[in-house]
């Protein structure tokens, strides 16, 4: 079972103490170091810093022992989240000038109703986020970094071609246990690319043993981070910034989160509303095969569109045949969606039924039909492209609604403004990045204006084209 109903947890968004709470955070004085054969200093590698899976509780004083599982403690309570009280955040930085820009853009009418529809979508995600981050000792705030990643869309794709929740590129995957192939997309799975991007950002701190050092090791790369400390002289993130050894989206990439996440974390104080709906746990299910969450849905008797929320990561909304996925689904909906599953007389994928004229090869059908040649061959084991028999009819899974020689359309992987919208009395660039699920600030940078700037009735932004219409 993944995680609980978030009903306890709306107090804690709204009622603030008046009690300052000093969460029991201890950084440690050193980076870890080791010297080379001339007797220089230099950072631990990163493989030795992951041996020991408690370094970072150990260090930052939060675990004294190792086998403790105790979560973070305020003012000597235990925290789970669940109680009555504002947090304070524990990652420094909350001070610096910037930081306080970005709480004055956030908190002001527009950002707050920014913040309030993104934490909107973020009510399926952020209880098992917020369990993650307990479980593993780590700053509570770091359960709001999807905000400025993705503004908790499991689908969102960075104009770089970074993708999920927490933005992972293609190859950036390695050793954090995310697959992607034909059928899926891990890095839109919320629960592995949750654990992912903390395991991530715990092995960041591990090495850099800074926490705006570590987040900003996640937005520019560990190496970039190291090159600027090395260039600098010095392990102060906001010096690196200062100074400009780090690139202007990783010296805006700290205060942004820092800010989002004070909002967040003291909405009252804000005036900030957020409203959660009570969600039934969800559980992992084996499913083995190639079924369309459709079909189960249909035979399941569950609404349209549920399993595809809450598994984003398969492409063309079927399961794999391997044998190691697991789908999520509702506790609630557990018992009809085995049953469905177990019963082997019910097709639980559609297909397409071609026949092989002269001329055809796998590759032109994968290009037609919109998949690929694996795909094929998987849905008709032992056929051969150089051995298709004229007249014979194979199977080929109807991912995509194709017509006769039309082409399938490729999913893009990086955001084209090419789009035009003209502004209407009273719109914000908030309002206006809100549907069409872009970042503001991208939206603004694109358009050569800045989050502050106001927008002229008639006048006209480019954006990113609306989708239409689905044709999964």
């Amino acid at each position: 079972m993944i995680y609980y109903s978030m009903k306890p947890l709306i107090r804690v968004f709204i009622i603030f103490s008046i009690c300052p709470i000093n969460l029991h955070l201890q950084a440690a004085e050193n980076l870890p170091v080791s010297k080379n054969s001339s007797g220089q200093e230099s950072l631990v590698p990163l493989d030795v810093s992951r041996q020991n899976g408690s370094a970072l509780r150990m260090l930052m004083g939060i675990d004294k022992n190792p086998n403790s599982s105790k979560p973070l403690s305020v003012n000597g309570t235990a925290l789970s989240w669940h109680g009555t009280q504002s947090l304070d955040i524990s990652i420094p930085g909350l001070e610096q000038p910037l930081t306080q820009q970005y709480i004055k853009q956030y908190s002001s009418p527009a950002g707050l109703a920014w913040l309030k529809t993104v934490t909107g979508r973020g009510k399926l995600y952020l209880p098992y986020i917020i369990k993650e981050v307990e479980d593993m000792g780590l700053p509570l705030e770091l359960a709001y970094l999807p905000v400025i990643e993705s503004a908790f869309l499991p689908t969102a794709i960075s104009r770089s071609g970074a993708v999920g929740l927490w933005q992972f590129m293609k190859n950036s995957i390695h050793g954090y246990g995310m697959t992607i192939d034909d059928w899926r997309d891990d890095r839109r799975d919320f629960i592995k690319s949750t654990k992912g991007a903390l395991k991530k950002l715990k092995d960041n701190y591990t090495y850099l043993q800074d926490w705006p050092l570590a987040l900003a090791a996640y937005n520019a790369g560990l190496g970039a981070v190291q090159r600027a400390i090395q260039k600098a002289g010095t392990k102060d993130y906001w010096t690196l910034g200062e100074k400009k050894h780090l690139k202007q989206e990783t010296v805006h990439y700290v205060p942004k989160f820092l800010a989002i996440a004070s909002i967040l974390m003291n909405p009252g104080k804000y005036g900030l509303e957020i409203e959660w709906l009570e969600l039934p746990p969800i559980e992992l299910i084996p499913v083995g095969k190639m079924a369309d969450l459709r079909l189960i849905e249909e035979k399941a008797g569950i609404p349209p569109g549920v399993l595809k929320s809450l598994n984003p990561e398969l492409i063309y909304g079927i399961t794999p045949s391997d044998p190691r996925y697991n789908l999520k689904v509702f506790a609630d909906h557990k018992e009809s969606i085995l049953t469905v599953l177990a019963n082997k007389d019910e097709p639980l994928v559609l297909y397409y039924f071609h026949t092989i004229h002269s001329g055809d090869t796998l590759s032109a059908l994968s290009r037609h039909y919109g998949v690929s040649v694996e795909q094929i061959k998987m849905a008709n084991p032992g056929i051969q492209d150089r051995y298709l028999q004229l007249g014979s009819k194979i199977k080929i899974p109807a991912l995509k609604n194709v017509g006769p020689y039309e082409r399938p359309i490729q999913p893009s992987t990086t955001i084209a403004f090419e789009g035009t919208h003209i502004v209407q009395k009273g719109e914000t660039l908030w309002a206006i990045a809100l549907a069409y699920e872009v970042d503001p600030e991208v939206l603004a940078t694109v358009n050569g204006l800045t989050l502050s700037s106001i927008l002229r009735e008639g006048s006209k932004l480019k954006t990113p084209i609306k989708k239409t219409g689905s044709t999964e």
